[in-house]
């Protein structure tokens, strides 16, 4: 019945974008742009799974994918025997974020598929090893996908990860899954940082990503933590005319 709704889901379902994205990815949607516009204010409790469940007709898990990943990306938060509120905000946004590229391209209404290049296991050279805070002797894991938007190649991801922190990463399939969604489960992500330059790409990645020679392209050098550990450090290449940051901050 309606009034026992909870009355933040209250015409809740009518808020949900209209996209092919999943339901767990439409409902975050939904909840951020409830956080972002004011409607639903720092420390406020939000509905619990099982209310949203009900007022949805949704699975738990659909539900409790799309809160988890909104607590681990800051924007709500869990306080054991107590719920889940709204985050407070903080003194300095991020100029972007870390997001599952497919979900990106669903919101955008494309359509998402990816070659998976290379998936190795070694032990970390040195330069791996100091980027991912390790031994040199240790192992680790080494991927190359090739990600596309309406069967246009958007980015090249070279990436390398902490094998003990994420034991499978060598058994998954990442034309089916992207490492973001693998790496979410295994080691969620607690802290992330980002150096963005322009570069020239080499021959090899001109072909990759069907550009012409000494066309520019955006590079993102990213790594990322969970706790106190770093799981994963990636190279993103993307062509200059196909792709471009936008990041939204207040004081």
């Amino acid at each position: 019945m309606a009034n026992s709704i909870h009355p933040l889901l209250v015409n809740f379902f009518a808020d949900l974008p209209d996209t092919p994205a999943p339901i767990y990815a439409r409902l975050k949607q939904a909840i951020t742009q409830k956080v972002t516009t004011g409607e639903w204010q720092a420390n406020q409790r939000v509905p619990s799974e099982a209310e949203i469940v009900k007022a949805l007709n949704v699975s738990r898990m659909t539900v409790n994918r799309a809160l988890r990943e909104l607590t681990a990306e800051g924007l709500l938060t869990r306080q054991q025997g107590l719920g889940t509120f709204v985050a407070q905000k903080k003194a300095h946004s991020a100029l972007f974020e870390v997001h599952n590229i497919a979900e990106e391209v669903a919101s955008r209404g494309g359509q998402y598929h990816a070659k998976q290049l290379q998936l190795t296991k070694s032990k970390a050279s040195v330069e791996e090893a100091i980027n991912l805070g390790m031994r040199t002797n240790q192992e680790i894991f080494r991927s190359v996908i090739l990600h596309f938007e309406d069967n246009q190649p958007i980015q090249l991801e070279e990436r390398v990860v902490n094998a003990t922190l994420a034991p499978e990463y060598g058994e998954q399939d990442f034309t089916q899954e992207t490492p973001y969604v693998y790496l979410m489960k295994a080691a969620p992500m607690t802290e992330g940082e980002h150096l963005v330059e322009a570069v020239l790409p080499n021959a090899r990645e001109c072909e990759l990503l069907d550009i012409n020679d000494h066309e520019p392209c955006l590079q993102i050098k990213r790594r990322t933590w969970s706790g106190d550990q770093i799981v994963t450090a990636a190279r993103l290449l993307h062509p200059g005319n196909r792709f471009q940051l936008f990041g939204h901050f207040s004081s």
